[in-house]
C-alpha cells in the first residue's frame, strides 16, 4: 500500500508539472521526503502530510483514502487483518477490561490511552495513530455503520485515564453513544466476581456474509480467532459476560454516577434484585432502541 500510495504521489506530482523539492515545499517538508515516500522508502507519511499533498495535488481525497492502509502496514499481520475484519463487520459486539473501546473513544482520551505506549516513536507518531483512530469512528454514523453492543469492566470506569477532566468528558461521550439506536453499552461490576475473559479484552465480528471471527487481546499481545469451532466458544463467554453486566439502562446509570466522582453513589440492587429488573426490562421492551436479545425499548429517538 506504501508503494500504492507513493505511485498515485508521483504520477499527480507528475501531471501538477511539480518537481520534488517544488511539491515538498509547497507541503512544507523537504524534498528528499517526497522522494521516499513515492519510492516507498523510510517512514510512512503521517495524515496531516497524506492530507496536505491531496489539497496541493487536487488529489479529491484519494490520497487521504489510501492513508489508512498505509498506516496499516506498521502493524502485524494478524492486526492488520482484524482491523480489516471491522471495516467490514455489520456487527461490533466487545468486552473492554481495562480502557473505553477505541471506536468509543474521545480524542484527548485516545490521545492519553495511545500515548502510554512504550515502544511509541515521538510525538508525530502518536498524533498519527489518534488521527487513524478518530478516522475509524467515522464508521458509526455511515450508512454501512454497524451494530455496536460493548460491555465495560467496571475498571473501564474508575480509571482516569488523561485525568479526571478528560475521563469526565469521556464518560459524558460514553453516555451520548449509548443514546444511539445502534449502539448499546452495558457495564460488569466487581461484584460479578471472576469470569473466563478475565485478563482481556474480547471482540465478536459478524461479517456481512453471516460469519464470525474472534479476537482476543492483552496489553502486549492479540489474537485473531477465525475457526468457527473456537469462535462459537468466544461467542458463548461474551453470551455469559452479556448475562452478568447491569442492564443497559442500569448501566448507564453508574457510568453518571463514575462521571460524577461518587463511585460508591450508583446503589446497585443485589444480583436476584437485578436478575428481577433485567426480566422487567424485556417484558417492557417494545420499539426503539436494541436492549437484550434484540428486543427493543421505547421512548429513545435516534440521532443519527
Amino acid at each position: 500500500m506504501a508503494a500504492l500510495f507513493g505511485s498515485r504521489v508521483r504520477r499527480l506530482r507528475t501531471a501538477a508539472g511539480l518537481t520534488q523539492p517544488e511539491l515538498g515545499a509547497k507541503v512544507h517538508v523537504v524534498g528528499t521526503r517526497i522522494t521516499q515516500i513515492e519510492r516507498a522508502s523510510g517512514a510512512k507519511p503521517t495524515f496531516a502530510l497524506a492530507r496536505a499533498l491531496d489539497i496541493v495535488l487536487g488529489a479529491d481525497d484519494l490520497l487521504i483514502d489510501l492513508w489508512p492502509y498505509v498506516y496499516r502496514e506498521a502493524f502485524p499481520n494478524w492486526s492488520r487483518k482484524f482491523m480489516e475484519y471491522s471495516a467490514q463487520a455489520v456487527a461490533i459486539r466487545q468486552y473492554a477490561a481495562h480502557v473505553v473501546p477505541g471506536l468509543l473513544q474521545t480524542e484527548d482520551y485516545a490521545r492519553a490511552v495511545l500515548s502510554l505506549d512504550a515502544l511509541l516513536d515521538g510525538e508525530e507518531q502518536l498524533e498519527e495513530r489518534v488521527a487513524a483512530r478518530m478516522g475509524r469512528q467515522e464508521r458509526l454514523s455511515s450508512p454501512d455503520r454497524p451494530e455496536l453492543w460493548v460491555i465495560l469492566d467496571e475498571a473501564v470506569l474508575r480509571r482516569p485515564v488523561g485525568g479526571r477532566a478528560v475521563m469526565r468528558t469521556q464518560l459524558a461521550s460514553l453516555l451520548e453513544n449509548a443514546a444511539e439506536r445502534h449502539i448499546a453499552v452495558q457495564v460488569l461490576p466487581f461484584d460479578q466476581g471472576g469470569h473466563e475473559a478475565m485478563g482481556g479484552s474480547l471482540t465478536i465480528l459478524t461479517m456481512p456474509d453471516g460469519s464470525e471471527v474472534a479476537y482476543t487481546e492483552g496489553s502486549d499481545y492479540g489474537q485473531l480467532i477465525e475457526e468457527p469451532a473456537d469462535v462459537s466458544r468466544y461467542k458463548v463467554i461474551y453470551d455469559r459476560l452479556r448475562a452478568a453486566a447491569l442492564p443497559p439502562a442500569m448501566s448507564l446509570d453508574m457510568i453518571r454516577s463514575a462521571m460524577e466522582g461518587n463511585y460508591r453513589g450508583a446503589n446497585l440492587p443485589s444480583r436476584s434484585e437485578r436478575r428481577r429488573l433485567a426480566q422487567e426490562q424485556l417484558q417492557q421492551s417494545s420499539g426503539g432502541r436494541l436492549r437484550r436479545g434484540g428486543r427493543r425499548v421505547a421512548g429513545r429517538r435516534s440521532r443519527s
